[in-house]
């Protein structure tokens, strides 16, 4: 093993052999790739390499879109396409809503009927289906082919590839950049360090300084054996059927199967112990039985089948089920690509080629805001609130969120100096990053947190909307008071203040004490990366507001803006030491 590098990428999964394979074919082969165990022995070990186009958002969709091509040009896919049903009214809707986005990005998809779906796939029952999506170019691949292929790759364009070497510390220079990293090996001086270690990138994050709120929860597939005279051919497609919360693709003749679970299981919240390595975990029958189930009600001669084995594996989730992609404040040069959230092979080729580009550039050539790693901050710093919100978004993985819907795990966390009096008028209250708000009042009701109730409107529009219009007249009409504690507050002071955010700020922000500007801040190629009113307070004192959703990816935008040399600037969040009314 080398002891100097320009980059070192740390986990030999698929995500980790993809980022060195595209630094590499960018030029960068001054690199070196480790692993603590084998290649693929970790999460990659068990996933059933299902690969599709499709998700619920387009920089998602280009990411699948080119890990597919990347796949096929190497020879490591199979194109047997794939099927995603509607098994409500309500799920073709929402597919109807998505094939408008994949059109977005030129992907060719259209809603098929029933029947044409029972033509590309005669085995499904006619049950509770109204539609369906068809891509021909979906499939699937050989997990640990694709991922010790990508890294034999890798080494052939000059990344070094050390296995059975497991990390113990990053290094950092006193102006907190990356200097090196020690491995069990002995030490190797770089520049870069990416952290793609999966279930355990939190705590080589921690190495760093860095939190990452990262959960490990189970997910279970099983090998159905195939039934005589109704064996499945080679060539069938790959199926997703969202309402009854499973996935599968053919093997052997039968049927492998994924799902997930409604009570889905959370381990290791503390962090993975580094011996787990790719080991699978005791399964659970009575949790998949609700899968298997709706794998019979799509399927019904499966009955017959029989079981080969049921396995279960943790993945990585984060408490939106995002990947967490990027720089963070306080470790330059230190890179996360971790908590995929069953993103898996599917986002590795895209992910991979971002990265990449985002280490060789500076800057991410996709919109990535979404997972942006800065999003969290230490507002999951609270492993056991980080893992029930992660655990109720795997719920809803498959499950669909209509737009009234509520996040009803781990409520109430966050209330306002007012929430008593809020409770009082009858409050009803939504949930935002962790805040009690109120949606809207029912006077002369007792208070409550909108959850479950909420889902039987669907798509429609809510009676509370009456409750709406009439708030908003009282308002136009007469006078409101709005509760704005939760919005995001972030003191920057210092002979610095002023350069920093004028360098960040698209408004000139040069103006007397007490003026407020509403501005946005924008990257190096005009994008907005947030959207917010700074006041200045006093001469080198500035209050950045922001929404409660925005905090903390605002709070990093600022902090990793501030470049060594620059004048001294103290950047604060102090959204808790102010109400607002």
């Amino acid at each position: 093993m080398k002891d100097q590098a320009r980059v070192v990428v740390i986990g030999g999964g698929i995500y980790g052999v993809n980022i060195a394979y595209h630094l590499a074919k960018l030029g960068w082969t001054d690199l070196v790739l480790l692993e603590k165990s084998e290649i693929a022995s970790g999460e990659s070990t068990h996933a059933a390499g299902l690969v599709t186009q499709f998700a619920t958002s387009q920089t998602l969709m280009q990411f699948r879109k080119y890990s597919i091509e990347l796949y096929s040009s190497l020879g490591m896919f199979n194109h047997v396409g794939s099927l995603r049903l509607a098994s409500s009214k309500e799920q073709l809707r929402e597919l109807q809503r998505s094939v408008s986005r994949a059109k977005g990005i030129g992907m060719d998809v259209e809603i098929i009927s029933p029947v044409e779906a029972m033509k590309i796939m005669p085995q499904l029952s006619p049950d509770e289906l109204y539609g369906a999506i068809y891509l021909p170019r979906d499939g699937h691949l050989d997990p640990y082919g694709t991922t010790t292929g990508m890294a034999r790759l890798a080494r052939a364009m000059g990344c070094e590839v050390v296995t059975n070497t497991r990390v113990t510390a990053i290094q950092l220079s006193p102006q907190g950049e990356v200097s090196g990293v020690i491995t069990e090996g002995g030490a190797i001086r770089c520049e870069h360090v990416v952290n793609a270690t999966g279930l355990w990138g939190p705590r080589l994050a921690a190495m760093a300084g860095l939190h990452l709120p990262t959960t490990p929860v189970d997910h279970q597939h099983i090998a159905l054996k195939a039934v005589p005279g109704n064996e499945f051919p080679h060539t069938t497609p790959c199926l997703r059927d969202p309402d009854n919360l499973v996935y599968m693709r053919e093997e052997a003749g039968g049927l492998v199967v994924g799902g997930y679970e409604p009570n889905p299981k959370e381990r290791w919240i503390d962090g993975v112990p580094w011996e787990h390595g790719g080991t699978s975990l005791p399964p659970d029958f009575d949790r998949f039985e609700q899968l298997l189930e709706g794998t019979i009600r799509r399927l019904p001669f499966l009955e017959r089948a029989q079981i080969i084995t049921l396995i279960c594996h943790p993945g990585a989730y984060t408490p939106d089920c995002q990947p967490i992609l990027g720089p963070m404040p306080g470790a330059r040069g230190f890179w996360n690509a971790c908590g995929m959230s069953l993103n898996g092979y599917g986002g590795a080729g895209g992910i991979g080629k971002l990265m990449a580009e985002w280490i060789v550039t500076d800057e991410p050539s996709q919109d990535v805001y979404a997972f942006r790693a800065t999003r969290f901050g230490n507002y999951f710093a609270n492993p056991t609130y980080a893992a029930e919100r992660t655990r109720e978004c795997v719920k809803y993985y498959y499950r669909l969120k209509f737009p009234h819907d509520e996040n009803e795990w781990a409520r109430p966390f966050r209330t306002s100096p007012v929430h008593y009096r809020t409770q009082e008028l009858g409050a009803v209250y939504g949930e935002k990053y962790g805040w009690e708000r109120v949606n809207y009042f029912q006077p002369g009701k007792p208070w409550r947190m909108a959850g479950t109730d909420q889902r039987n409107w669907g798509w429609t529009r809510p009676p509370f909307f009456e409750r709406l219009r009439q708030e908003h007249e009282a308002t136009r009409e007469q006078v409101a008071l709005f509760d704005l504690s939760s919005f995001g507050k972030i003191d920057v002071r210092g002979p610095g203040a002023l350069p920093l955010l004028q360098k960040l700020s698209d408004s000139n922000l040069d103006k007397p004490a007490g003026s407020a500007v509403y501005t946005q801040f924008l990257n190096s190629h005009g994008g907005v990366e947030a959207d917010l009113t700074i006041t200045r307070l006093d001469e080198d004192y500035f209050r950045v507001i922001t929404g409660s959703g925005f905090i903390s990816n605002d709070l990093g935008w600022i902090k990793m803006h501030v470049e060594p040399g620059d004048l001294p600037v103290e950047v604060r969040d102090v959204t808790f030491d102010w109400a607002c009314l």
